[in-house]
């Protein structure tokens, strides 16, 4: 019997729902339960695969194929548990579904209402593709208060009188602010969210407080009083300084406790926190830097890259060094400068990317990567741009290029009409920007004795993808004639999964993007092998 937890938050975004929903899930899950995470998004977008990153950051790809919101990342690297693409909706995608609906007839002629329509609709989401889990987390994005969530917030509300308080429980997350020019921490927004979730009709059984400090228990009683929460139920997530401590400061904290306490459930098995423990110790404490450069188009914004990032710690805690992460615009990149810009840099990375914007930079850093010998990866385009760059400068085809980027260039990278799935042709298009691409877990076969295949100690491998354009394989005995190998193929032999240079100490490109399957207890390979190679330049 599953029992269900909603997450909102209140006072401003950004919080950490969903490392508060991905840290509880971990805990509950080493207690001995099987958990699901699930995310409900209030904007109005399909998903957010049409969004900029500088919008909504990076988009997350499941293993089946969903372009989904961030927070899905947090909750496979913190579980170990694969989401699914019924794992997030949206309100656009809610929309679309009920007035296809409604074009077809049917509903048979009715007036198509928010409610209970729209709520239904969310009711079934929350429902749908659920087995034998013990506890289903449902995190609702934005802010209470929102006119965006109000559909979801009445859905949830609904939900738990249909099954029962004693098989749903609210979390409230929020802002407990301290302000310096008098010294006191404030409760005041706290209570006005949940007053404002609670004039809705949704009391919630645990408030988790987000504060610079610890609270006082005097403060803890007063939110404890005016928002009708037990003082145990009142738990607070003091900022730290790696998204690691967050498990264990919320077990020290208890909530894992307090939530089975509800549900009247007693643990099945001891939480083993020590390998967290070894993982923030590194983080933190480790003397020994790597400095990676990452270029990319949209640096600026943190969540962007998210999931890297997080891959390329993980690669650092493998090898015992901190990874610091070096930002480079791609567009600000002068030839004139590349030396300077890279003098201190024992890595290069280059991620995915769309558009024509900032290429210039990235083929420029590459060319800097392969002559100077320093460890360069190349993600999804990453890989493309290494591919031009290679046809430019060593096959000597000046008009190499993307025909994603320009028409009228010799086509090293090209649009993907159609490809091979488990035996299945799926056909691609660029009309419909929406989940069109190739999406999801692909099959990669390795060469034997390549460098990737001794990465990965393994004959074949899946990663998953997210791209429309493909490297053009008609070129792979020119490439390979002067040294970049295709080391990594699709079984049926059409598509270039992953590319290596010889006689270079650590060069390589894939199509897929690799970061998404990295967790910090279980690092990706690839990764590690890059930290390591930067480690040793």
């Amino acid at each position: 019997m599953a029992r269900y937890i909603f997450v909102t938050g209140g006072v401003v975004s950004s919080l950490g729902k969903g490392l508060s929903s991905a840290s509880l899930a971990y805990l509950l899950k080493s207690q001995g339960y099987k958990v699901r995470v699930r995310k409900m998004d209030p904007y109005l977008n399909v998903d957010p695969g049409t969004m900029s990153p500088f919008q909504h950051g990076e988009v997350f790809v499941t293993d089946d194929g969903a372009e989904t919101d961030l927070d899905l990342g947090h909750y496979e690297r913190f579980t170990n548990i694969s989401a699914k693409q019924s794992d997030n909706i949206t309100t656009g995608k809610i929309y679309s579904e009920i007035i296809k609906k409604e074009r077809e007839g049917g509903y048979l002629g009715k007036t198509v209402q928010v409610i209970p329509h729209v709520t239904d609709r969310i009711k079934k989401f929350i429902k749908t593709d659920i087995k034998n889990e013990d506890f289903v987390i449902c995190e609702i994005g934005g802010t209470v208060g929102d006119i965006e969530s109000l559909p979801f917030l009445e859905a949830i509300r609904q939900f738990s009188n249909e099954i029962g308080r004693n098989k749903t429980m609210f979390i409230h997350l929020t802002l407990v602010p301290f302000l310096k020019s008098s010294d006191e921490i404030k409760t005041k927004p706290t209570q006005h969210s949940v007053k404002e979730l609670r004039s809705i009709g949704i009391q919630p059984d645990i408030v988790i407080c987000r504060s610079q400090q610890s609270i006082p228990l005097d403060q803890r009683k007063k939110i404890s009083l005016f928002c009708n929460v037990p003082i145990q139920n009142v738990i607070e997530t003091v900022d730290v300084k790696t998204i690691y401590e967050a498990p264990i400061s919320f077990y020290n904290e208890k909530l894992d406790k307090q939530v089975l306490r509800y549900f009247k459930l007693k643990s099945k098995k001891k939480v083993n926190l020590t390998n967290w423990r070894k993982i923030t110790k590194t983080v933190l404490n480790t003397k020994r830097t790597v400095n990676i450069a990452i270029i990319g188009k949209y640096v600026n914004l943190k969540d962007a890259y998210k999931s890297l990032d997080e891959a390329l710690i993980h690669g650092g805690i493998k090898n015992n060094v901190k990874v610091n992460l070096i930002r480079i615009e791609s567009d600000k990149i002068k030839k004139n400068q590349i030396s300077k810009i890279f003098k201190n840099v024992s890595g290069l990375l280059i991620p995915g990317g769309f558009g024509k914007r900032g290429t210039d930079g990235k083929i420029a850093a590459i060319n800097y990567a392969r002559k100077n010998k320093i460890p360069f990866l190349g993600i999804c385009f990453g890989m493309q741009m290494a591919m031009v760059e290679f046809a430019k400068n060593v096959l000597k085809i000046k008009n190499a290029g993307s025909t994603e980027l320009t028409k009228n260039v010799f086509p090293i990278i090209a649009l993907i009409n159609e490809w091979n799935k488990n035996g299945k042709l799926i056909k691609g298009t660029n009309k419909n920007l929406g989940g069109t691409m190739r999406l999801g877990s692909y099959e990669a076969k390795l060469r034997h004795n390549s460098l990737i295949q001794k990465i990965y100690k393994s004959k074949s491998v899946f990663e998953r993808h997210r791209h429309r354009y493909e490297v053009n394989n008609r070129l792979k005995d020119k490439f390979e004639k002067k040294g970049l190998i295709f080391s990594g193929m699709s079984p049926d032999d059409q598509l270039p999964e992953i590319v290596e240079l010889n006689n270079h100490p650590w060069f390589i490109g894939v199509q897929f993007h690799p970061e998404f399957k990295s967790r910090p207890l279980s690092p990706h390979p690839l990764f590690c092998s890059f930290i390591k190679a930067a480690k040793l330049n």
